[in-house]
């Protein structure tokens, strides 16, 4: 087995520093490293070279920053010609990193979504009309705005169309050429704890954490992944996170499902935590 990481931009053989402590983990538990250009990668430029630091073969997981759906699909592609099999491919990506991918199949455990295929306005309003009056959370297929909470993600109401799209256009003017998909409109729904990470590997929740961006909340003792167990390995993904929340009436709701190998990893969880339980630790749930 084979974890492949970004390379440091000014260090290129080295992995990048947010991803050293796990390729670290990995040489201790006997896996092999490589590195690959994630900054090529994203281009989409030379996707050979970006690929040619990777020497050994075999099956692989990669760590590292996003990349588009069909970036990655050509970082696997690469890949394959150096007999190097992805543990997700393509297609699997696509379906974990796209909320369209994994919507309908979680359809009652997260929030009601609408979503369009580009950015005109007229498709963004016959959404927006599609999910109904009230607040909603704006995003695209891949991310959201969230760090601009109130200028760029949350819709206040529904039914104020050009109150709307001043929301929607101003996501567009952060977002710029990295928009992925359309809009994805998303039922506002309130929340009384932080977000929880679970990570989880070929069906089984491995790891139950806090979300990067609260790495210090400790999960409550009463969340319970598996309940999402047959729901998650229904959808036979190799590698994803699953980001928890409590909804305000006392029932835990998706908030987003990811692709693991994209997923940041919160400084409360030890790399070797993560690295073990991805190449060899047994599900928890």
């Amino acid at each position: 087995m084979l974890l492949i990481v970004p390379g440091d931009p000014l260090r290129p053989r080295r992995p990048d520093d947010h991803f050293a402590p796990e390729a670290h983990a990995a040489r201790d538990l006997g896996v092999s490293v490589a590195v690959v250009d994630h900054d090529a990668l994203a281009r989409g430029d030379d996707v050979p070279r970006a690929v040619s630091r990777v020497t050994a073969e075999g099956d692989a997981v990669y760590r590292g920053w996003m990349l588009r759906s069909e970036r990655y699909a050509a970082f696997a592609a690469a890949l394959a010609g150096r007999g190097v099999t992805l543990r997700t491919n393509g297609e699997q990506y696509r379906r974990a990193h796209e909320l369209p991918g994994w919507y309908p199949d979680l359809a009652d455990l997260t929030p009601r979504t609408t979503w369009t295929v580009g950015t005109r306005r007229a498709d963004f309003d016959r959404a927006r009309c599609d999910l109904g009056g009230g607040p909603a959370v704006l995003r695209d297929f891949a991310k959201s705005m969230k760090h601009h909470w109130h200028e760029a993600a949350l819709i206040p109401d529904l039914g104020d169309g050009d109150a709307a799209w001043a929301v929607a256009s101003r996501f567009l003017d952060l977002r710029g050429d990295d928009v992925v998909g359309g809009f994805v409109l998303r039922r506002f729904e309130r929340f009384v704890t932080a977000e929880v990470r679970t990570w989880w590997v070929d069906g089984g929740c491995v790891l139950v954490g806090a979300h990067p961006d609260s790495p210090h909340d400790t999960p409550p003792e009463n969340v319970d992944p598996r309940l999402l167990g047959p729901s998650i390995a229904a959808l036979r993904l190799p590698f994803v996170t699953v980001d928890l929340a409590l909804r305000a009436d006392g029932v835990w709701r998706i908030v987003e499902l990811g692709d693991g190998q994209v997923s940041d990893r919160p400084v409360t969880i030890a790399p070797e935590a993560l690295v073990g339980a991805l190449f060899a630790g047994p599900a928890v749930a």
